[in-house]
């Protein structure tokens, strides 16, 4: 494995100075530009170009996230077994020509068959960039590395969106197809990216395991690391706070005016460019990674309360609430990312990174899911008090996690050297013993 570093950029540069980070931020640019493309026209053109009714859209799309759900652990497995980048080296062209397949759909019927397949890929997908990294970088760089990753992603997102503009303005079938072609180039071009990273083909097993001492652990039978899956999956609510919950909090209950959800959006983008690197620093091993997803708990909380005060007062003051909990949003977002980045890594069996990342990436999906169904029965349907119960959901679930984690550095500690001397323990458990 190279060894390699997350060092910062030389001044002027946008890119780092590690040649294989190099690659890997410009491997997601690449591939999230043309996200940004594809997610700005997509319901559009299935509506306008296909003919699809939005309540059928939104069925289709219901069932490919529920597909999308199922296809981490199955994918994480795989890579495991064959490589993670041989396997994305499959997965990319494929996404190519699942995005392309949808200038060829006419019915319904096809539309779920290939938004289903579309969403396998790319969720799985995202579990197996996810063992990737774990395998090309050291530990100790992984999380600035993601967060890095996560300032390029939305760099890029907001780049396609921007540039979708134009299909949107001429909103015509053979503009949306340009669409769909630019968004199959950026996957063609991100495995073109991959094929000359020095990344491992096949999982290694790490030093110490020979001789069968260090017990392989499986990640759906490993309830520690699913608790924690599951509550930083409710922290992954947010994202529907954000797309669904507050859109329609403005609109329907707020004299804002309904360019605030731009505003919000644009306030939420550019913070996590700007300062999501700098909210991993200090987020290193499993008792800070706790920590962090408490912290930026509260603050999801606390933004939560913020929206609710949005509901009275005239436009100027609202809008300025809303921006306000934005903010406050924004920042807890900015932790729980980072927390459970390094939280998934850690507690995670060296092993198995691709199941155990696909479990972890799955959860996140699953959360995106039920998302705007969590936020219909609180927030649409409850108002300020539904707010409230939202508020205490975060809270409840972040002041949950630095125990949950703890106990489960301990317990995988144990299973990975069960006769080995205290210190030979990873860093992560000793961090997580000092703490308890």
């Amino acid at each position: 494995m190279t060894s390699t570093a997350v060092r910062p950029a030389v001044s002027g540069r946008l890119l780092p100075d590690d040649p294989l980070l190099r690659r890997l931020v410009l491997m997601s640019l690449v591939n999230t530009v043309g996200n940004g493309l594809f997610i700005t026209v997509s319901v559009l053109f299935f509506t306008r170009s296909i003919g699809l009714t939005p309540g059928r859209v939104a069925l289709g799309l219901t069932a490919a996230g529920i597909c999308g759900v199922l296809a981490g652990v199955p994918m994480g497995r795989l890579a495991d077994r064959v490589g993670s980048k041989r396997l994305l080296m499959v997965v990319g062209p494929l996404e190519a020509a699942a995005v392309l397949g949808y200038a060829f759909v006419h019915s319904f019927a096809a539309f779920v068959a290939l938004a289903c397949a579309a969403t396998v890929l790319e969720r799985g997908a995202v579990a197996v960039r996810s063992a990737l990294i774990a395998r090309a970088l050291p530990a100790e760089s992984q999380v600035r590395a993601r967060a890095l990753l996560r300032s390029v992603m939305n760099a890029g997102l907001v780049v396609g969106s921007g540039g979708a503009a134009l299909a949107l303005q001429a909103d015509a079938y053979a503009g949306y197809v340009a669409v769909l072609a630019l968004d199959a180039v950026s996957f063609l071009g991100a495995a073109a990216l991959l094929a000359g990273l020095p990344v491992p083909d096949a999982a290694t097993r790490p030093a110490g395991a020979a001789g069968g001492q260090a017990k392989r652990r499986t990640a759906l039978r490993d309830g520690r690391y699913v608790l924690v899956t599951g509550l930083h999956a409710v922290l992954e609510l947010q994202l529907a706070v954000l797309s669904v919950g507050l859109p329609l909090w403005i609109v329907l209950a707020t004299d804002a005016p309904a360019a605030v959800v731009s505003a919000v959006n644009v306030v939420n983008c550019l913070l996590v460019v700007v300062f999501q690197v700098r909210a991993s620093r200090g987020v290193t091993e499993v008792v800070s990674a706790g920590r962090a997803c408490a912290r930026g708990a509260l603050l999801l909380a606390g933004a939560c309360l913020v929206y609710a005060a949005a509901q009275s007062g005239p436009a100027a003051l609202a809008a300025g609430v809303v921006l306000a909990g934005a903010l406050v949003h924004s920042l807890g977002e900015l932790l729980t990312s980072a927390g459970g980045w390094t939280l998934s890594l850690d507690l995670a069996d060296p092993e198995a990174h691709g199941e155990y990342q696909g479990v972890f990436m799955s959860g996140q999906a699953a959360a995106h899911v039920i998302g705007p169904l969590v936020i219909t029965v609180t927030v649409v349907d409850h108002g300020g008090s539904g707010w409230a119960v939202l508020a205490g959901l975060f809270a409840l679930a972040g002041l949950a996690m630095p125990a949950a984690a703890r106990h489960a550095a301990r317990h995988a500690a144990r299973d990975a050297a069960p006769d080995a001397a205290p210190d030979a323990a990873p860093d992560a458990a000793r961090g997580a013993e000092r703490a308890g």
